[in-house]
C-alpha cells in the first residue's frame, strides 16, 4: 500500500511546514492591525435578573 511509505509523503509535510513557519509566517505578522486594542476599560451596565414565572 503506497499510504503507509513514508518516503514521500514525509519530505512534503515538512517542506510545506518549513516554508510556512520561515517565510509565510514573518511576512503575515508583520502586517499592522487595523482595529488596535484600545486601553479603556469595560463599561458594565446594571442589569436586572429576569424573574421566571415558575419560581
Amino acid at each position: 500500500m503506497p499510504q503507509l511509505n513514508p518516503s514521500p509523503w514525509f519530505f512534503i509535510m515538512v517542506s510545506s511546514w518549513l516554508t510556512y513557519s520561515l517565510i509565510i509566517q514573518p511576512k503575515l505578522l508583520s502586517f499592522t492591525s487595523t482595529n488596535p486594542p484600545s486601553n479603556k476599560t469595560p463599561v458594565t451596565s446594571d442589569i436586572t435578573p429576569w424573574t421566571w414565572p415558575w419560581t
